[in-house]
């Protein structure tokens, strides 16, 4: 059996580099969520803090389905 050991190093590489980036990306979400919680705490509203939770929650889920469709074959 012959292992190909740079494609495995390749994947390897390529798969904790997007988790590093889905977390980081969700940390800015959550990140958002306490902007918003501590503007409703002051007697405000922040909009930007909504926004950037949303759009940062909706690019985690984005890539989390897109991985999702890649590893289950029925969907191709």
């Amino acid at each position: 059996m012959n292992i190909d050991w740079t494609a495995l190093g390749e994947v390897t590489a390529v798969s904790i580099g997007v988790t590093f980036a889905v977390v980081v990306v969700f940390a800015f979400g959550v990140l958002g969520l306490a902007r918003r919680e501590g503007a409703k705490e002051r007697g405000g509203t922040s909009t930007v803090g909504a926004a950037q939770a949303g759009l940062c929650f909706l690019a985690c889920a984005a890539v989390v389905a897109y991985g999702i469709y890649l590893i289950v074959p029925q969907f191709h």
